[in-house]
């Protein structure tokens, strides 16, 4: 690793811009900016998650993907550097499938709650929908490599299928919409 950090406040940014990894410099408000900014958030909201008790597995999963998703916003922070590969986007397809064997098909939507872990998981889920949104947007403004967006397109997914998971490993169960209660 390279130089680590002494001095946490540099004052650098109080023109209203940030230093990008390969050492240039752009608006705090920039695109790049909000999709690593929001991967970041994602990866504070995934550690909530982990912050409940949860089953060994999925302990271990959403740690590596923790790890992953660091990884990730240092791709999108260094302009031109690959960190995500085919086989990352890979194993979440093989982990969804594996969690989501056990489900029953969905007949109605679920609402976001189910107990502590599953809510927290379902807005890990939704800041991870922003986090791929953020991204298409740069994406139309400088290159991203589409093994970014396909990774937080099949997250955002395994999150929702882990929150599902988790409100039926706490007893609560998952919160269905209903749709009738507007009827009359």
């Amino acid at each position: 690793m390279g130089h680590r950090l002494s001095k946490i406040y540099t004052r650098t940014g109080d023109d209203g811009t940030t230093g990008l990894g390969d050492g240039s410099r752009v608006p705090k408000d920039s695109a790049r900016v909000a999709a690593y900014g929001t991967v970041d958030e994602a990866n504070s909201a995934i550690g909530l998650v982990l912050a409940c008790p949860l089953p060994d597995e999925v302990n271990t999963l959403l740690t590596t993907v923790q790890h992953q998703l660091f990884d990730l916003g240092g791709e999108l922070c260094i302009p031109g550097h690959a960190a995500i590969e085919d086989a990352d986007v890979d194993r979440l397809e093989q982990q969804l499938d594996h969690h989501n064997a056990a489900l029953p098909a969905l007949k109605d939507f679920i609402l976001p709650g189910g107990g502590e872990a599953a809510a927290r998981c379902h807005l890990a889920r939704t800041i991870v929908r922003r986090a791929e949104r953020e991204a298409v947007t740069l994406s139309r403004l400088d290159a991203v490599r589409p093994q970014a967006i396909r990774y937080l397109n099949r997250l955002s997914d395994l999150l929702f299928v882990l929150a599902r998971v988790l409100a039926r490993a706490d007893g609560h169960g998952e919160v269905l919409w209903h749709h009738e209660r507007r009827r009359r």
